[in-house]
């Protein structure tokens, strides 16, 4: 298919919103799930499992805070140190923790809450929010914070409060970063359909391995900014997310908020789209932080090259960049069942403004180019 269907598809107009959304009665899959999972709820909570909140780490700007997590159910005995705390991407404190042996199959030691209510405490004020059908809440609040790295209360009735991190945007940032996860930072080798079972059950944090120089090139591009917010935009489970953020904290990336998925079923199908998820998840970006624009890191493998070529051509003005790692031969092929990478030429975009298309095997080679079209500044 040539790119500019693609584009539509997953772009579509300015404001437009994909038909199913508009539906009511939720898939059939879905209510499938929602019995599974409060038949699964109730027999654990007569074993006396809790409901316990997952905090994710938050983006906020000027009068508004983006709050992320999740509620599940998980036994008594579980330590607090064996709960997911994905938030761990954000806080140099959890840094110091003991790495080497954290495994993602952990996370998976629960259950999730649906319509569990959460109050979320920001200074002196309380918002009352209820998680989805999947037990994730995704909600933006009015609340002021101080720019930099700040923290939120969630707590249940009668459950212990947990803390998230929150990166706070400065309103004088002009530039913002992007980057995808598997096979842009994270060195994968796994055909797609293996990567999340890899990654939540069997690999240590520690034992990833990170794609040579990516770690460079983010903290490079986030020094030129000050302030500079960082998005880590995936097309992975939020399962994964605990190992994802210990990765990242391990391998020196940038801290920075992650946005992962739910791979179940939708009010609209068996799965999820992944394409759909990151345009979705872009323009919430992009609306929500107006006056920034941004550095779209990803690679060749499958779906980046059309997003982000979609991004530039219709809302090109929020685009600074685009930097694509080439792929090898081999995880071409595991990547997307081909060893014939997309046409870059093609995916070119015509935006309002000239917007940089930078390609290379890996982050010193796409460091070196940035500094050469003046994207990073030489110290």
């Amino acid at each position: 298919m040539s790119p500019r269907p693609l584009l539509a598809a997953q772009w579509g107009r300015r404001g437009s919103q994909h038909p199913l959304a508009q539906l009511e009665r939720p898939h059939i899959a879905a209510r499938i799930e929602d019995a599974v999972d409060a038949r699964i709820a109730g027999t654990l909570v007569r074993r006396g499992w809790t409901v316990r909140i997952v905090p994710y780490a938050g983006l906020a700007g000027p009068g508004w805070v983006r709050v992320l997590a999740r509620t599940v159910l998980a036994p008594p005995y579980v330590a607090d140190s064996d709960l997911p705390d994905s938030g761990a991407t954000a806080q140099a404190e959890h840094r110091d923790r003991d790495l080497a042996d954290v495994r993602g199959w952990r996370s998976f030691l629960t259950a999730p809450v649906a319509g569990t209510g959460v109050d979320v405490r920001i200074g002196e004020t309380t918002h009352h929010l209820v998680a989805d059908r999947a037990g994730y809440i995704d909600t933006v609040v009015e609340a002021t914070l101080p720019v930099g790295w700040q923290e939120i209360e969630l707590s249940t009735a009668g459950g212990q409060a947990v803390h998230a991190p929150v990166q706070v945007v400065d309103p004088q940032a002009r530039s913002g970063i992007v980057a995808d996860i598997d096979d842009t930072v994270m060195v994968t080798r796994l055909p797609r359909l293996m990567v999340a079972f890899w990654n939540s059950f069997v690999r240590k944090a520690a034992a990833r391995e990170a794609v040579p120089g990516m770690a460079q090139l983010l903290t490079e591009l986030a020094a030129q900014d000050p302030g500079m917010p960082v998005v880590y935009l995936s097309t992975g489970a939020w399962d994964t997310a605990p190992t994802v953020a210990r990765f990242l904290a391990v391998n020196g990336f940038p801290a920075g908020t992650l946005l992962m998925t739910d791979w179940g079923p939708t009010n609209t199908g068996w799965f999820r789209s992944g394409p759909r998820h990151k345009v979705a998840q872009l323009r919430r970006l992009f609306a929500r932080l107006d006056q920034v624009r941004w550095f779209l890191i990803g690679d060749d493998g499958q779906h980046d090259p059309t997003i982000y070529a979609g991004a530039a051509r219709i809302l090109g003005d929020h685009v600074a960049g685009v930097l694509l790692r080439q792929l090898t031969f081999a995880e071409h092929v595991l990547s997307s069942g081909t060893a014939i990478a997309p046409d870059l030429i093609g995916h070119r975009p015509r935006a309002p403004r000239p917007v940089p298309v930078l390609s290379g095997p890996d982050g010193h080679s796409l460091l070196r180019q940035a500094r050469r079209a003046g994207l990073i500044r030489e110290s």
